[in-house]
């Protein structure tokens, strides 16, 4: 069997296919001009949405059910409360972001409370739960309008040679998380629940410990997806959250993650989070309005679940 062919059978591959296959479109369309700058926002703006997609794509691993609604008030929450504890101050950057990381731990110890204790399900209980967090981030920063430490705001902008810093950083961040979910007890762990919650229990495994870290982790995720997000985007605002709730959902499945659980893959967000966002920006080009934009949106989303849907995570 030869690489291309090993590689095609790759779900996470489709995902780059149609990152490529929407940059190229768009480069002939405008002839080639700003072709660079697009790959340059897009993985800016690609690079919030795989932090809490690797955070959600855990917590879908687990199983059937398994989903976190939360991610969006809890980005809001940790910007509002760091942008706040920090109100400007390079030397509070760490208190601010030690601050953030205890908001993502507090949402993941209640979000687990709401599902173990009170046996909600998980759906359920993460949408609940996001009520009351943007209730807390909303009675809390109310008229928020605090800049960023400029140390932060310069790291969340700053590029080497057209690429961005912080998209490096967490391109390595995923390549730990890749080694984390395939070559740790944990990772192996989430990968045996997902294909068998009783099985693994009987193996040995602590099943509902392994499901607590993998709720706190999506949250600890979103919390840094705040934190950052709110350096990138000049302050906090209590709706900056908002449209990670489906992304982090969408760049899941579509990069080769299967949603009933057991398969899944951290290239696959990448390339994702990359086509979803050079999606947009083609439709954009091309003068689509905006019921076309999302009509094309959800059709070309959906071709790519298709295609990648039979293939081997």
């Amino acid at each position: 069997m030869t690489f291309v062919t090993q590689l095609s059978q790759k779900a996470w591959i489709w995902s780059f296919v149609g990152m490529f296959m929407v940059w190229l479109a768009t480069a002939v369309y405008t002839g080639g001009k700003g072709s660079a700058d697009v790959i340059s926002a897009a993985l800016s703006f690609a690079t919030f949405t795989v932090i809490v997609g690797i955070g959600q794509m855990f917590v879908i691993t687990t199983g059937p059910g398994n989903v976190d609604l939360s991610i969006p008030s809890t980005i809001s929450l940790s910007g509002a409360v760091a942008m706040k504890i920090m109100d400007g101050s390079n030397g509070m950057l760490v208190v601010g972001f030690a601050i953030s990381m205890a908001c993502g731990l507090a949402v993941g110890l209640f979000n687990y409370t709401l599902i173990r204790v009170l046996r909600i399900p998980p759906i359920i209980a993460t949408l609940s739960s996001s009520f009351l967090i943007l209730s807390t981030a909303i009675a809390y920063g109310r008229g928020l309008k605090i800049k960023p430490p400029p140390l932060l705001a310069e790291f969340t902008t700053a590029q080497i040679l057209g690429v961005p810093v912080l998209a490096i950083v967490i391109i390595m961040f995923a390549a730990v998380m890749s080694i984390v979910l395939h070559r740790t007890f944990y990772g192996r762990a989430v990968l045996a629940i997902g294909q068998n919650a009783r099985a693994a229990w009987l193996a040995g495994i602590n099943v509902e410990r392994i499901r607590f870290m993998t709720y706190v982790l999506s949250a600890l995720l979103a919390a840094l997806c705040g934190f950052f997000l709110s350096g990138f985007s000049g302050g906090a605002s209590l709706n900056m959250g908002q449209e990670y709730l489906l992304a982090s959902i969408a760049v899941v499945v579509i990069g080769g993650t299967s949603v009933a659980g057991g398969k899944s893959n951290v290239p696959g967000i990448w390339g994702a989070a990359m086509f979803m966002f050079l999606l947009v920006t083609m439709l954009n080009t091309f003068g689509a309005s905006a019921g076309i934009r999302l009509i094309m949106t959800g059709l070309i989303i959906v071709a790519v679940i298709t295609i990648a849907g039979g293939e081997e995570a």
